[in-house]
C-alpha cells in the first residue's frame, strides 16, 4: 500500500503571504533565521498580517543556518510558555526545519531528541497548535514535506539527524515568490540544486508512483530552464516564481516517494566538512547517478528525454544527463569536486570509512535504486572528492 500526502493547503503566487490574515486563533508563534527577513520586511509584514487576523504574536528569531538540538529545545520552552494555537515558519529551510521539531516537544514536553529520530515514530501532533510554513529560498520544500534535518554538534562529527514523519507537515504552505528575492546568488545556486537532487531521486526512487513522478519530471525540467537564470539575475521574478514552484513540487514528490544516497551521503559529509548541503548533494549526484545507472538507466533516460537531452538508448541518454548536471553545477558557481569545495584530503581519507558508515544507515538510503553497501558509498565519496 502507498500513499500521497501533503499540507491540507498550498497558497501560491505573488503576494500570496496575505493569507495569513485569514487564520483564525488565538496565538501565533513565528520562527524564523531573522536577518534577510527582517532585512527586507517579511517578518513584520508576516506579524501584522497575524495581528490584523487578531492574534497575539511572540517571535523565535536567529534560528541559525544548520538548526541545533538546543536550538530546538530553546524554542520548544518559549512555546510551552506560551501556549501558540498556531506555530508560523518563515524564512529558509532551516528555519521551517527547526520550527517542525520544536513543534514535537511543544505537544509533548515529556519526549526527548532520541525518542523523535526513529523514522514515522512521532507521536501524534495537533492537540496544541496547528503549522503554517513560508519558503523564503527555493530548494528544501520544507513547507509540503514530512521532513527536518536537525544537527547533533554535541557528537564528534556533529551528525545530522533527518527526522521523518507526516505529523509534521505543515497545515498549509504559503508559496510566495516575493519572499525569494532576498536569496543571494549562491544561496539561489544551492537551494536550486537541492530542489533537482530531490526531483531526481524521488523519480528513481524504489518508492516512486504514478502520483509522484510527473511532479518530479516538471520539476527537474523547471529547474533546468530556469535556474541558471534566477543565479544571473535575481530580480528576474518570472525565474524567481518558477524556481520556487519547482522545488514545491520536487518536495511533493519526495515526501511521497523518498530520496536516495545522494541525501544520505550529502547529510554526513555535509555536516563532518560544513558544506551547504545543497551545495554537496550538487557534488554528489552526477557520480551517484553513474553509480545507479546500472539498474536504473531507463529511469534515467526518461528523464533525460523528457527534457529535451534523451536518447534512445537509455546508456547513453543516462550519460547525458551526467553531463546536464555537471553543466548546470558549473554555470551556477558549484565546485566540480569535494576537494575544490575546500576538503583537506588527509582530513577526508581518515574520516572516511566512518562517513561512509553512517552514511549507509541514513533513512535516506533505503529507497536507493540500488542497494550500496560501505565500499560503494566509498568509492562515491572518492569519486566525488575528486571530480
Amino acid at each position: 500500500m502507498q500513499w500521497f500526502r501533503i499540507p491540507k493547503d498550498i497558497v501560491f503566487g505573488a503576494g500570496s503571504l496575505s493569507y495569513l490574515a485569514e487564520l483564525q486563533g488565538k496565538k501565533a508563534v513565528v520562527v524564523t533565521g531573522g536577518s534577510s527577513m527582517k532585512k527586507f520586511g517579511f517578518l513584520q509584514k508576516t506579524v501584522d498580517l497575524l495581528v490584523k487576523a487578531g492574534m497575539e504574536v511572540q517571535v523565535i528569531d536567529g534560528v541559525e543556518p544548520d538548526p541545533s538540538v538546543k536550538t530546538v529545545y530553546d524554542g520548544a520552552k518559549v512555546m510551552q510558555a506560551f501556549q501558540p494555537d498556531w506555530i508560523v515558519a518563515v524564512g529558509g529551510g532551516s528555519a521551517i526545519d527547526a520550527a517542525k521539531a520544536m513543534w514535537v516537544f511543544y505537544e509533548h514536553p515529556q519526549l526527548t531528541f532520541p525518542d523523535i529520530i526513529k523514522p514515522f515514530g512521532i507521536p501524534k501532533l495537533r492537540g496544541k497548535a496547528n503549522f503554517a510554513a513560508i519558503p523564503s529560498t527555493s530548494g528544501t520544500a520544507s513547507e509540503v514535506t514530512c521532513a527536518s534535518v536537525i544537527t547533533d554538534y554535541d557528537t564528534p562529527n556533529k551528525l545530522k539527524y533527518p527526522l521523518l514523519s507526516y505529523e509534521i507537515t505543515p497545515d498549509i504552505a504559503i508559496v510566495d515568490p516575493d519572499l525569494t528575492v532576498s536569496m543571494p546568488p549562491h544561496v539561489t545556486a544551492h537551494t536550486g540544486v537541492d530542489a533537482l537532487t530531490h526531483a531526481i531521486e524521488a523519480y528513481v526512487s524504489t518508492n516512486s508512483s504514478h502520483f509522484t513522478n510527473p511532479l518530479a519530471l516538471e520539476a527537474i525540467k523547471l529547474v533546468f530552464e530556469y535556474l541558471p537564470k534566477a543565479y544571473a539575475n535575481g530580480r528576474d521574478m518570472e525565474a524567481r516564481g518558477k524556481m520556487h514552484y519547482a522545488q514545491c513540487l520536487a518536495g511533493i514528490a519526495f515526501t511521497n516517494a523518498f530520496l536516495g544516497i545522494v541525501h544520505s551521503m550529502a547529510h554526513k559529509i555535509g555536516a563532518q566538512f560544513s558544506i551547504p548541503h545543497g551545495e554537496a548533494n550538487a557534488i554528489l549526484l552526477p557520480h551517484v547517478i553513474a553509480y545507479n545507472a546500472k539498474t536504473a538507466s531507463k529511469t534515467y533516460g526518461e528523464i533525460a528525454r523528457y527534457i529535451g537531452i534523451g536518447d534512445p538508448d537509455d546508456a547513453k541518454a543516462t550519460e547525458r544527463l551526467i553531463a546536464a548536471v555537471k553543466q548546470l553545477n558549473s554555470q551556477v558557481g558549484i565546485p566540480a569536486s569535494l576537494q575544490e569545495a575546500g576538503i583537506n584530503e588527509a582530513e577526508f581519507l581518515t574520516k572516511l570509512a566512518e562517513t561512509a558508515a553512517n552514511a549507509l544507515e541514513d533513512p535516506c538510503t533505503g529507497c536507493n535504486p540500488r542497494t550500496p553497501d560501505v565500499s560503494d558509498i566509498e568509492a562515491i565519496y572518492k569519486a566525488a572528492f575528486k571530480g
